[in-house]
């Protein structure tokens, strides 16, 4: 294969083909256009694998996590066009990812820059010449929601949920599991029918189901620790005290790297900006609080929950896990009643 696969660590390349041995010949020639390479340059954590606050955490890029929805739908749909848009599907990302939502004021749905794609598509001359060649239209590849292995409703079980679930849990959030275990689950997936007649990814085995909803849950509530949400909002509120000062743009946020973002912030003179950063760089630790701490970074904040409740096969039908296990259960409860205090304060 072409530069991309080639540069990739070995976990990564080990990962990749599990989720699919064959990688399709056209990929590789949509991965090397300039509008998904800028995604190498973003990292999926959104801003926390900057600080010393979540220890020893892997870099995966934006781009990583598209390429391997890709080979999802790829190896369960082999439809090129589904695929395509699993490629596509967050090449409007800016830096810090889901922070800059936060930045929007965009807590629970997390989808305000998702808007963009279809213009960054439609504006790059070397993707609508790959298109044109392969007779695709912008339209059918745009918008990956309407492919239901794709995409699909929380809390149902998509090609992008599966693969941040399991990439987050390889240590790019946590170390959860290790490659054996992944290919485990990953081939206990087929596609199944839900309630509502939809194509939708789920289990043939019960135990794998749970293994794979327990390590899930533990990934859903360090989504929204103290420490992910102060951190994703102080990003947004750095990245907006920015813009008011010229010092960057939006343009700039959906065209830098981080490395370079951050190093604007480390060169910014005014109101502090580089020396605050640079506290939350060597954070070690966040301070908690049920009411209000005046005079300091000091926040309370909602955020999305991500969990999944997958489809398996219970006596020749599909259910949901929760329904025919009580340990599948009390995991996704545990998701849903994931409580932090009520405010969460940088000692500055």
């Amino acid at each position: 294969m072409g530069n991309y696969f080639e540069k990739l660590d070995e976990q990564t390349k080990e990962y990749f083909k599990i989720l699919s041995p064959e990688i399709p010949d056209f990929l590789e020639e949509y991965i090397e256009t300039s509008e998904m390479k800028k995604q190498a340059g973003i990292s999926v954590s959104c801003g926390i694998f900057y600080s010393k606050l979540f220890g020893d955490i892997k870099w995966y890029s934006s781009l990583d996590h598209s390429v391997a929805v890709a080979l999802i739908i790829w190896n369960f749909t082999k439809n090129k066009k589904q695929t395509l848009a699993g490629l596509f599907h967050d090449i409007a990302t800016p830096v810090f990812k889901h922070s800059i939502d936060f930045m929007n004021g965009d807590y629970i749905k997390q989808e305000s820059t998702e808007e963009l794609t279809t213009n960054v598509l439609s504006t790059s001359k070397e993707i609508i010449s790959l298109l044109d060649r392969d007779g695709i239209k912008i339209e059918e590849i745009s918008d990956y929601h309407i492919y239901p292995i794709a995409d699909n409703d929380t809390p149902r079980l998509s090609a992008d949920r599966l693969e941040y679930t399991l990439s987050n849990g390889l240590g790019v959030i946590k170390l959860l599991w290790n490659l054996e275990e992944v290919k485990e689950i990953y081939q206990n997936i087929e596609i199944q029918r839900n309630e509502e007649g939809i194509e939708e990814l789920g289990f043939k085995d019960i135990k794998l189901a749970e293994k794979f909803v327990k390590n899930m849950s533990k990934l859903s509530s360090l989504y929204i620790t103290n420490e992910n949400k102060l951190t994703m909002q102080f990003l947004a509120d750095v990245m907006k005290k920015m813009t008011e000062k010229n010092l960057i743009t939006k343009k700039d946020m959906y065209n830098l790297s981080e490395k370079e973002v951050i190093k604007r912030i480390k060169n910014c003179e005014e109101d502090n900006i580089s020396k605050y950063f640079e506290l939350w760089e060597n954070a070690t630790k966040i301070n908690e609080s049920d009411i209000f701490v005046k005079d300091k970074y000091c926040a309370s904040i909602k955020a999305k929950i991500r969990y999944i409740v997958p489809l398996v096969v219970s006596e020749g039908q599909f259910v949901r896990i929760n329904e025919v296990s009580n340990d599948a259960k009390a995991d996704i409860e545990r998701c849903l009643n994931f409580k932090t205090k009520k405010y969460a304060y940088f000692d500055f």
